[in-house]
């Protein structure tokens, strides 16, 4: 089991741990878009949903934030 990363991953999962203002996570996706891979396939566990949450779309949102030009 790995503690190199306690307390934060206590709370967080250590691919959201944020370098800045994003999820390490979210650059090695960026950094493979930018490589030409188009299908990314991110396995996580039953009780990480924060992975899942951070990529999911939100369309009434997105749709909210364009009419707001925001």
């Amino acid at each position: 089991m790995g503690t190199r990363f306690l307390p934060a991953t206590k709370a967080l999962a250590k691919e959201m741990l944020p370098i800045v203002d994003k999820p390490t996570i979210q650059f090695i996706v960026e950094e493979a878009k930018a490589s030409g891979i188009e299908d990314i396939l991110i396995i996580e566990g039953k009780s990480k949903c924060s992975i899942e949450d951070h990529f999911d779309s939100a369309p009434e949102l997105e749709q909210n934030l364009a009419s707001n030009n925001l």
